[in-house]
């Protein structure tokens, strides 16, 4: 029997002591929350807090599993996304994030444009106290549950 082969991915919603969300600005997809890939062998809130600064230069505290996103086309890939606050540091742009920001919660649609990112981010503001599972597909994007 051939073992089930899917991308693991973290993603967060970091909220500074303003309460403002960080936004990264990733070359192809736009404004959206920072997020990568898990690596093989790694700690989830690990892989979570590198992807968070190696995006955006700063560190989180208090990390919450909130939102579970399953992509069932291929590349099957399991997203887990968190929300955080900001525990220290500067923002810094990267390589791959050349724009760093943050913005108010009512700002956020302004700029992240992507329908999947959309779609994740207003999942994450609408969580309160209960984990959510959703699922979706591609081409075209389109939300199963």
């Amino acid at each position: 029997m051939e073992l089930p082969k899917h991308v693991l991915v973290v993603s967060c919603l970091v909220r500074n002591g303003d309460n403002e969300v960080l936004l990264v600005k990733h070359h192809l997809r736009g404004w959206e929350l920072p997020q990568g890939r898990v690596e093989e062998g790694e700690a989830l809130i690990f892989a979570l807090s590198r992807e968070v600064l190696e995006e955006a230069g700063v560190t989180i505290s208090h990390a919450k599993p909130t939102v579970i996103w399953s992509k069932i086309s291929a590349p099957t890939t399991l997203i887990l996304c968190f929300t955080a606050r900001y525990a220290s540091g500067e923002l810094t742009p990267s390589d791959e994030t050349p724009e760093v920001k943050w913005c108010s919660e009512g700002e956020v649609f302004q700029w992240v444009s992507h329908p999947v990112n959309r779609d994740r981010i207003h999942s994450l503001l609408e969580t309160h106290d209960t984990l959510q599972f959703r699922s979706y597909t591609t081409a075209p994007y389109r939300v199963v549950s």
